[in-house]
């Protein structure tokens, strides 16, 4: 894939081999630990998919008590039956994801007995963070050009520009990359802001088919705004089209499933300008294709029945 974009040293950093598939284990590890040392009893979340899955997960492990809150209608189905498998007790709410973060927030505000779990904690970001050393170790000790990822809360491109200026500040490096935060077009408050150098405006009705980053008041904006002004970065915005189109080369090309949110970086290189071919660049996809529906025209639901080998043959032809 590389070569034909114009680009000799593309890397992908694969974020769904993590436990249950996405880049949110790095931070929830974390916060689950610091969470069994504070004596928290029940584990709260408000999530688009991935960090209820999580959660989920890790406080089973933990031997606490789950909660997710969701947006209705708006979270994946491999998502939500992973949160349901570890043990998590759901709660909708008939709005988006932001309603239900900000419900969520206020009922931690009113109740001891919840922790709360999104992003906003810090120990998240302590933990995402690690994506960033694990970069610069599998690159030789180096530091990339450009890390492209998907941005919707903001949490991951705030933990990763953390990363790389902890490299930096502890003298392993004197460079940092320039991060690159890609939106959908649907969702892209961050993207709006960061080019008209202001805060970002509340979406009220983010649409997009990458349910992982529908997001329209992104809660870590302002730390995704110092980390793409520090890095010297871009804010860019794909369209659905390209991010369904993205998603399958990536799968055709690398042998690389993802979910539609981590097509975004891969739809964002074609719009990339003046990067240097022997640049190095890393996309980073931040979870697995099997949280996500494929779309319908990706394959033939009613493949022809071979009759005996004969026919087999002729239909592979």
């Amino acid at each position: 894939m590389g070569p034909k974009l114009g680009l000799n040293r593309l890397f992908f950093k694969v974020e769904g081999q993590n436990p249950t598939g996405s880049f949110k284990d790095r931070g929830m590890t974390v916060a689950v630990t610091r969470a069994v040392e504070s004596g928290a009893k029940v584990l709260v979340c408000a999530s688009t998919g991935n960090t209820s899955a999580s959660l989920a997960a890790y406080a089973s492990r933990a031997g606490l008590r789950s909660a997710v809150v969701l947006p209705s209608g708006k979270v994946a189905a491999g998502k939500l039956t992973q949160a349901v498998a570890h043990g998590a007790r759901l709660v909708r709410v008939e709005d988006n994801f932001d309603r239900a973060l900000q419900i969520t927030s206020k009922a931690v505000a009113i109740s001891k007995s919840l922790y709360l779990m999104n992003s906003i904690n810090p120990y998240r970001i302590e933990g995402q963070k690690t994506v960033a050393f694990e970069i610069f170790e599998q690159l030789g000790n180096r530091v990339p050009d450009y890390v492209v990822l998907p941005v919707g809360n903001a949490g991951n491109i705030s933990a990763v520009w953390k990363g790389f200026s902890d490299l930096k500040k502890l003298g392993a490096t004197k460079t940092v990359p320039r991060l690159v935060g890609v939106q959908a077009e649907g969702a892209s408050p961050m993207v709006e802001a960061y080019r008209q150098g202001r805060a970002p405006r509340p979406w009220t009705a983010p649409e997009t088919v990458a349910s992982a980053i529908r997001i329209g008041t992104p809660v870590s904006w302002k730390k995704a705004m110092a980390a793409l002004r520090g890095s010297k970065g871009e804010a860019l915005s794909v369209s659905d089209v390209e991010i369904v189109s993205a998603r399958r080369s990536l799968s055709a090309s690398e042998g690389i499933f993802v979910e539609n949110a981590s097509a975004t970086p891969i739809a964002a290189l074609g719009k990339l300008k003046g990067i240097p071919k022997a640049a190095t660049v890393v996309c980073i996809t931040t979870g697995h294709g099997l949280k996500e529906p494929i779309p319908e025209d990706w394959s033939d639901t009613s493949p022809p029945t071979a009759k005996d080998e004969r026919e087999l043959v002729r239909l592979l032809a």
